[in-house]
Formats: structure tokens, C-alpha cells, sequence
């Protein structure tokens, strides 16, 4: 291990042979240090090392390698798919094995294993044991037949650990175990070796849109409303039920843990509003994560799926939320005013197919043609995100700089030249390269397109039903008295009506402009080729589905600046070329007259994967902040302290996002400082056999 930090912690895991329970903070390399102990277990001594793994796939497949980046033996995977036979020969040969506690059970009550060679477990998600569950009746059994076997227990989500009544001595006790190891971010040793050399930091601050900070606004309103209808239940504890906790999925654990055992006596509107709270939550995430078309759709859904049954769709301030989404994305207007326009605009330039003109223009012209009957007619917006703009600067901020370096001829060997931009999600990244490569305007035309051809298929398979269709009945704030409308019924009002038939109008125009480049690119091209072009105006839009799932193919095609990186050992050369030959391409199909961007690569931070020792990036964009990602950088830092490493952080100004974050740090560090309370008066029987 290169940080002294880690050696420390090893050396206090191995003092003790009965095991201990280790809780550290989150991103501080809990799979380097499981790997390392891993590696100092000899198989030749005839010992068996279990390592339980009921669904933590990322942890183990960054154990494997870091093991396997050390040139030694990676442990094995024991999966049902294996005979008993075969089983049992795997648990003599004394080496290290994954192994689920559905299996390890099955095997401990038949007697396959061993016991009397087993050295150890390890258990990697202690955080979620308890006295019933299946990993305390291994540990149950194991002590019993072989009680000089230890038991290493491993946490990096403190937070978890504190949640409930006496959490961590209940787990203490559950596993057998006397001693807790606590290393929080904040721990003296920590601190110093991490902040010895720090990156370059560089936070910059982007001011949300007028709508974005009404929507949040009024999530927020309506949110604390929601808290206020909960607290009247006299249900759960009232210091819990917060907005900042409410940003948090443990905030959904917490309300669940107090009112499972009387969930049964609940009435519908307190289960209504647990569920309405997380979604409130996904919207608030969403805002910021998504661009304004997609989180438009998103609400739809809601409106569709929760029309009857939520509480939060009757708060005063919800109107709001549905109100600036739509004026994010598009706005009524008169069709005599913009037809007005229109001929003033051919009367005085005559240059309707000019370069200046995009399909938008076409297309409004087709609904103001369609759609007079009605009088109003869809005028686009398309607002797009603040950070797409500020992501771009920064691009060509670094590709100026290192210009400037190869001029100056300085040292760059450890450089080379990928920059990293870490999302939160993998759809958030094949967005942004798509922003990056082409027109950003272009990118929100598309996902406008789906949308409304989306429309247009909803509608159609709604028809057949709308005789079967009831009106139901609302409850929760109304208490049913107010009948609830379907979107099927709800175009009564003029205005509505006058919207979703200018809605229509448009996705028609859409669709017939489709059809019609279909076909004269049928005609031009007989031969099947797939570029931009086609991504755009072919039989794709037809579909949205089959629309998104063309672009991402096409974007595979023409650049790959986002290599897939896969799980094990195997694939881990495959994604080093990837990562280092796939990006330098990422500038060949950027529009003309743009500035020149450096390699990109785009890292979707749900997919946890050891991203930073295998490209080794000069510069990082966090582009969705995440606390456990910002002390993997610090790490990664620590560990090559002579590596120039420059990080960007884009946050909204005064968003949840910022709250958030901030939020998840302040949480983490109480979570520590409660149980170095519980620690010194922590009671543990000295013996549990």
C-alpha cells in the first residue's frame, strides 16, 4: 500500500486474530485495502478464506483488480452453477473465494465446507447485517464448529451504521466481533496524507435559468407541505422529517424503519405521501441532471401514472412545477402572429432555405400551415442546461493551455492528454458527448422530436381504450371531494384543448417531415449507409425509441470517445486501448468552425468502476458532484503526488445540488462523531460462543 494510512489499518486488522470491524469513509479505497489483506493470505497453509458478496458487483470487481494489477492470483467466483462435487474440491484447495450467503448457507447445512480449515470471512457490506439476517446465522454456525476462525467485517457507509436504535453494537454482536476500527475522513493521519499535495481545484459556480430556480422553488414548497401532512400523523419521529434529509434515499429507509411495524394500520394517505416524497426527490435530482425536454417527459409520466393517487399533484405549488417545465421547452402562440412573421421574413430576405435556416423553421411553418383552424400554433424554446455551455468552456481552456505548454516545451510525459468528465448517470453521458460533437441546439431538436412523436404514440394507444376508462376519484388533501381527471379527459378546458392540438399538429409535421427525407434519401442513396444524416432524418424519428437507440449507434460509429469499461481482469487491457486510442478521435466529426477539444472521456459514476487508475487523467470534470468520487481524486492524488492533476467542479449556484452535497459531507461526519461516542461506552460480552 503506498499511503501510510492504509499500512496503519492493516496492521490494526491483522493484531487482532478474532477479526474486527472496520468503517471507514466513503472513497477512501475500501477494495485496495480488502485487496491487500486478500493478498497476504497464503494459500499453501491449507486455509480457506470465504469473501461474502450478496450484491456489492462493483466492490468486487475493483478487488479483483487491484489484485489481479499486482500480478497475483485474483479470487474466484463460487456460483451455484457448480456441482457439489466440485464445490467441495474448491473449498480444500485453501484459496480465497467470492461466495453469496445463499450458497454458503446451502453448503454450511449440508456439509460441504470444511469449517475446521477455514481461517476466515469476510464480510463486505456490513452496513446492512442485522440479528436475523442470513450472513449472522453463517457467522452463527461458523463460530460454533470453528471458533478460532475470524471475522472481518467492512463498511464504508457510516451513515448506515448509525440508523436505528444501538445499530453498530447490534452488529458487533451479530458477527462475534469485540473491536471497531473507525477512520473517517477527518482522522488526524488522513487529513495530513491527503492535503499534503492536493490537486489544482478549480469550482466554479453556474447560475441556474429564471424557470429552473422557480421549479425548485416550488419542489421545495410543495415538499415541506408534504412533511407538514406527515407530521400530523403522529407517526414518525418529527427531527427527521427535514427537506435536507428528504434530498437523501436513507430518508425513505428512515420513514420505512418507523412505520413498518404499523404500516398495516397506515391509512392511503400516509402510504401516498412516503411514496409522493420520493419522488419529489427524483424531480429535485432530475432538474439539475437532465436536460428541460426530458425532464418535461418525465413529469408527463407522473401526470399520467399518479394523476389520482398523489397528494403532492393538489399542493398549492405544484401547478408551478409543470407550468416553467413547459415554458423550459416550448410557449403558445397566435398563428397569425407567427405567420406574419414568417411572410415579412420571406418578403423582405426570400432566403427560407438559407444556411441560417435549421428544420425548427420548417417545422413551425408546417404547424402554423396545419394547425389555423385552432389559432394557436407551438413556438420552441429549448432551453438549454447552464453547465452545457460552461462544460465547453472549459474544453477549449484546456486545449489552449496545453497549446501553450507545447510551445514552452515543458515536461508533459506523465500527460496524456484524456480528459475525464465524471456524470452521474451513463444516459447523462452519451448526452454530453453528443453536445460536445455537435451543435447543442441540435441535441435539444432531438429529444424535442421524441417527445412529441412520443405524443403521437401515446395517443394512439390510448384510443381504443377510451370507452373502457373511468373518472376516478382523488383523495389525500381533497379527500376525494374534487373528482380527478386522465389526460384523456382532461383537454376539456379551451386552453388545454387549443395546447394538445397544437402538440399534435406539430408531431405531424415531424412525422411527414420524416417520411418525406426517408424517402428522398431512398432515392439519392440506395445503398445502406449510416452517418449524422441519417441519424437525424431518417425512419428513426418514426419512432423515439428506436430514434435514441440509432443516435447512440451512430455516435458508436463516428467517434468513441467513451470507452466501455468492463468488469475483471479479462476486459482490462482491452479498456486501456480503448481508452488511450478511442478518444483522439472524438474531434473528427466536430461542425465546422468550432475550436479543437481535447480528448474527452465521459465516466458514469453509478458504474463504480476504477476509472482513475486505469486512464490516469491529467484533468477531471466533475460534472455531477459526489462525495465519495471527490476522495477517490484525493487518493488517486496522494498516491502519485508528482502527477499534475487539475480538477473542475461545476456545480448550480444555490441548487439542492450544492445542498446536497454539502449536506452529505456534514452527514458522514456526525455519523463518525457518533460512533466514536458509542465506542467508549459500547458493551460487548467477551465471550458469544
Amino acid at each position: 500500500m503506498a499511503l501510510k494510512y492504509h499500512q496503519q489499518i492493516i496492521s490494526d486488522l491483522l493484531e487482532d486474530s478474532n477479526g474486527g470491524l472496520l468503517i471507514l469513509s466513503s472513497g477512501l479505497s475500501l477494495a485496495k485495502l480488502i485487496a491487500s489483506l486478500l493478498i497476504l493470505h497464503s494459500p499453501s497453509q491449507g486455509t480457506l478464506l470465504l469473501l461474502l458478496s450478496p450484491a456489492a458487483q462493483s466492490l468486487k470487481s475493483r478487488i479483483i483488480h487491484y489484485i489481479s494489477s499486482l500480478d497475483s492470483p485474483t479470487p474466484t467466483e463460487i456460483t451455484a452453477d457448480l456441482p457439489a462435487n466440485q464445490r467441495y474440491s474448491l473449498y480444500t484447495s485453501g484459496s480465497p473465494f467470492f461466495i453469496t450467503p445463499r450458497i454458503l448457507i446451502v453448503d454450511l447445512l449440508t456439509q460441504r465446507i470444511p469449517v475446521s480449515s477455514l481461517a476466515g470471512i469476510f464480510i463486505l457490506n456490513a452496513h446492512s447485517i442485522s440479528e436475523t439476517s442470513t450472513e449472522a446465522f453463517i457467522i452463527r454456525i461458523v463460530k460454533s464448529l470453528n471458533s478460532s476462525a475470524y471475522i472481518r467485517a467492512f463498511s464504508d457507509r457510516p451513515q448506515a451504521m448509525v440508523s436505528g436504535f444501538a445499530k453498530t453494537e447490534r452488529t458487533m454482536r451479530a458477527l462475534f466481533l469485540r473491536k471497531i476500527h473507525l477512520w473517517p475522513r477527518f482522522q488526524l493521519d488522513v487529513s495530513q496524507e491527503l492535503e499534503r499535495e492536493p490537486p489544482e481545484v478549480v469550482d466554479i459556480r453556474v447560475s441556474m435559468s429564471n424557470y429552473m430556480v422557480g421549479i425548485q422553488k416550488a419542489i421545495i414548497e410543495v415538499m415541506d407541505a408534504c412533511l407538514k401532512e406527515m407530521k400530523k400523523t403522529n407517526k414518525v419521529d418529527v427531527d427527521d422529517l427535514t427537506v435536507e434529509s428528504g434530498l437523501f434515499k436513507s430518508f425513505d429507509e428512515i420513514v420505512r424503519r418507523q412505520l413498518d411495524p404499523i404500516w398495516h394500520t397506515l391509512g392511503k394517505r400516509t402510504k401516498q405521501l412516503v411514496s409522493d416524497l420520493k419522488t419529489l426527490r427524483k424531480l429535485l435530482d432530475y432538474l439539475v441532471r437532465y436536460d428541460a425536454v426530458s425532464f418535461l417527459k418525465f413529469l408527463d409520466t407522473l401526470r399520467v401514472s399518479e394523476s389520482y393517487r398523489s397528494v403532492w399533484l393538489f399542493a398549492e405549488s405544484s401547478y408551478k412545477i409543470f407550468d416553467f417545465a413547459k415554458k423550459r421547452v416550448y410557449r403558445l402562440v397566435k398563428a397569425s402572429d407567427v405567420k406574419s412573421k414568417e411572410h415579412v421574413k420571406n418578403k423582405s430576405g426570400k432566403k427560407r432555405n438559407s444556411k441560417g435556416e435549421t428544420d425548427s423553421v420548417e417545422a413551425v411553418g408546417g404547424e402554423t400551415a396545419t394547425n389555423v383552424a385552432t389559432g394557436v400554433v407551438v413556438e420552441e424554446v429549448l432551453e438549454e442546461a447552464p453547465k452545457w455551455k460552461v462544460l465547453r468552456e472549459i474544453l477549449e481552456e484546456t486545449q489552449e493551455e496545453r497549446l501553450k505548454q507545447a510551445f514552452s516545451e515543458e515536461d508533459n510525459s506523465d500527460n496524456n492528454g484524456i480528459v475525464l468528465v465524471a456524470c452521474k448517470d451513463e444516459r447523462s453521458c452519451m448526452q454530453l458527448e453528443d453536445c460536445i460533437t455537435n451543435n447543442p441546439q441540435k441535441v435539444m431538436r432531438e429529444e424535442w422530436e421524441m417527445y412529441l412523436l412520443s405524443k403521437i404514440e401515446l395517443r394512439s394507444m390510448q384510443t381504443p381504450q377510451k370507452k373502457k376508462q373511468k373518472t376516478p376519484k382523488g383523495f389525500g388533501i381533497l379527500d376525494g371531494v374534487v373528482p380527478v381527471t386522465t389526460i384523456q379527459n382532461s383537454e376539456g378546458s379551451s386552453v388545454g384543448r387549443q395546447e394538445h392540438e397544437a402538440l399534435m399538429a406539430a408531431a405531424s409535421s415531424i412525422r411527414k417531415l420524416g417520411k418525406t427525407t426517408d424517402m428522398a434519401s431512398g432515392n439519392n442513396n440506395p445503398e445502406p449507409h449510416v452517418d449524422k444524416a441519417s441519424c437525424t432524418k431518417g425512419k428513426a424519428k418514426k419512432d423515439p425509441t428506436s430514434l435514441r437507440r440509432s443516435l447512440r449507434s451512430c455516435n458508436k460509429k463516428t467517434t468513441n470517445s467513451k470507452p466501455e469499461i468492463l468488469p475483471g481482469p479479462e476486459n482490462e487491457e482491452k479498456a486501456n486501448e480503448a481508452s488511450t486510442s478511442a478518444p483522439q478521435e472524438a474531434n473528427a466529426v466536430r461542425p465546422s468552425g468550432a475550436k479543437k477539444l481535447p480528448p474527452v472521456h465521459f465516466y458514469a459514476l453509478e458504474s463504480d468502476q476504477p476509472i482513475l487508475d486505469i486512464l490516469k487523467p491529467s484533468v477531471i470534470i466533475v460534472y455531477h458532484p459526489d462525495m465519495g468520487f471527490v476522495r477517490e481524486l484525493e487518493v488517486y492524488k496522494a498516491e502519485n503526488p508528482l502527477r499534475k492533476l487539475k480538477v473542475y467542479f461545476i456545480f448550480y449556484d444555490e441548487s439542492t445540488e450544492v445542498q446536497k452535497f454539502e449536506a452529505s459531507i456534514r452527514r458522514e461526519n456526525e455519523a463518525f462523531e457518533s460512533l466514536i461516542r458509542q465506542k467508549s461506552s459500547m458493551i460487548i460480552p467477551v465471550d458469544q460462543v
